[in-house]
């Protein structure tokens, strides 16, 4: 008897005559049609063979196991080998070559080789460049470091120049300089770590001062145009705004009457300086000796004169006429009490007291002092001083200290 499998075999009632071969189905191989042939495997649930169907390309040969798992070759990866692992991709129709990525990723496009995920602040195909805001250090590493540059005062970006050690900042925005961006430039000053454009009101001119104000303050440095102040808003001592608020102009000379009469009476500059200084210093205003007495560029002591106010030449004549009379009447003081103290001394008076039965006679030794009050130098009440110097006892005898 054939004996030929009846799920295997094409024709269950022959086989050769001289073999025993029954005449197999396609999968299927053996003397009966049995077993699953090469690149083939029994299917479990249906018992027919199936075909393994492993890609040529992705499978070390046509052979699968029993749940139809193809083997696979290295980067290569899915039931039928048709698919590259992770870490792979398709390099050609044949090959699956792992991923370039410099050590930043793991993965990548399976078709395209793209690099997915890309660590360490890196980014690009194959993750070879710095993110926006960072920079590769020259560490064998190449690792991505931040930028040492604020987005508010730069665009964030930097790179390390050729011969270089430390990164610089791509572009500073305006009002900042410096390498990293962190100083404030000309015409700037640093308020609350925020560069602020100088406010001097068009009174410094860059040229001659190219800071324009101090960076920490922002005082403005070389006022021009007669102008002061801490923004320049002012104008200098003598000078007052024009009519239209704009300029600051001289202030003009103001002449009181008595002034104008003499100033009319003089034929030339010359008469002019005869003035008193009783009428320059009632009449004249701080800027008016200037009007009077023309300066020239050739007198220095009159122009240096010219620059004092009178405010502050009276305050200063009236503090030395002050020290002056201070040290006259030290000096008159000081003499009239030494005068007092020879005058006491040349005079002081000594007396002789001559004792008596009845009363006590006293006499001055010196003479320059002969009305002088002896009262004093008994303690007693009961005494009289006669005309003669005499003091005289009214009380009991002995009744006296003296």
């Amino acid at each position: 008897l054939c004996n030929c499998s009846v799920v295997g075999s094409a024709s269950a009632a022959g086989c050769n005559g001289t073999t025993g071969q029954c005449p197999c189905l396609e999968g299927y191989t053996g003397l009966r049609c049995e077993s699953c042939a090469e690149g083939f495997y029994l299917e479990r649930r249906s018992q027919r063979c199936r075909p393994c169907g492993c890609s040529p390309a992705g499978s070390s040969s046509a052979r699968c196991d029993d749940s139809g798992k193809c083997q696979c070759k290295v980067g290569v990866t899915d039931l039928k080998c048709d698919r590259c692992s992770d870490g792979y991709y398709r390099f050609n129709e044949t090959t699956c070559e792992p991923c370039q990525c410099n050590n930043h990723s793991k993965t990548c496009d399976s078709l395209t080789g793209t690099c997915l995920h890309c660590q360490e602040n890196t980014k690009g195909n194959h993750c070879e460049l710095c993110k926006e805001g960072f920079y590769r250090s020259t560490h064998p590493a190449h690792a991505c470091h931040r930028c040492p540059c604020s987005t508010v005062a730069s665009t964030g970006t930097c790179r390390i120049q050729p011969g270089e050690t430390a990164p610089r900042c791509d572009k500073c925005k305006t009002g900042y300089t410096g390498p990293n961006c962190n100083q404030c430039d000309n015409g700037y000053y640093n308020s609350d770590s925020i560069c602020v454009r100088c406010k001097c009101n068009g009174n410094v001119d860059p040229a001659q001062s190219p800071s324009v104000c101090k960076p920490d303050s922002g005082e403005c440095i070389g006022c021009l145009y007669h102008t002061a102040g801490f923004h320049c808003e002012e104008c200098e001592d003598g000078y007052v705004r024009d009519p239209e608020g704009t300029n600051c102009t001289q202030k003009e000379a103001t002449l009181g009457p008595e002034t104008r009469e003499s100033t009319a009476s003089a034929p030339n500059a010359s008469k002019a300086t005869s003035f008193s200084t009783a009428v320059i210093n009632s009449t004249l205003s701080p800027t008016t000796i200037q009007t009077i007495f023309p300066i020239s560029s050739s007198d220095n002591s009159t122009s240096a004169f010219a620059d004092v106010s009178w405010t502050q030449f009276n305050i200063i004549i009236l503090t030395v006429i002050i020290i002056v009379v201070v040290l006259l009447m030290g000096f008159v003081g000081a003499v009239y009490m030494y005068r007092e103290y020879q005058n006491r001394k040349l005079n002081a008076p000594f007396w002789t007291i001559e004792l008596k039965e009845d009363n006590i006679s006293f006499s001055s030794y010196h003479d320059s002092i002969p009305n002088a009050d002896v009262s004093g130098l008994l303690e007693d009440d009961g005494n009289e001083v006669a005309p003669n110097g005499q003091l005289t006892l009214t009380t009991p005898m002995h009744n006296y200290k003296a």
